[in-house]
């Protein structure tokens, strides 16, 4: 068996990769601890939602990798932290604000409600 002659690339031949990596990682890793914490109970949270290791998750944490597209989704279904800080870093402030609004309306729908149990029906 003989070893490549060429090593492994690390960056897309085409040259393209995103701005502010750093950047992305430093703020999803900021999120993850701001959502779930960063006690050892939180890696194993993040650890369910996703179905990564332990190794994976603790660098997302620490902010020396980002998780993959695939994983991104699943905690963007678990966590609205994770998707409002991917559409800040995706340049995507329109859907955040839209998105704030439904929730703020929901909030408000909820507090009618318990405005309306309180009240007696005359």
């Amino acid at each position: 068996m003989s070893f490549r002659k060429k090593g492994r690339n690390f960056r897309p031949k085409s040259g393209i990769s995103f701005q502010n990596s750093s950047d992305s990682k430093t703020a999803i890793a900021e999120t993850l601890m701001k959502e779930f914490g960063s006690s050892g109970g939180a890696i194993k949270a993040v650890m369910a939602y996703t179905g990564a290791g332990e190794r994976t998750v603790k660098n997302w944490f620490a902010a020396k990798n980002s998780p993959n597209g695939e994983n991104l989704i699943k905690l963007m279904r678990h966590s609205d932290e994770i998707l409002e800080i991917i559409l800040l870093l995706s340049g995507r402030e329109d859907i955040l604000v839209t998105k704030k609004l439904a929730d703020a309306r929901k909030k408000l729908v909820e507090m009618l409600e318990i405005v309306d149990q309180l009240l007696p029906y005359d």
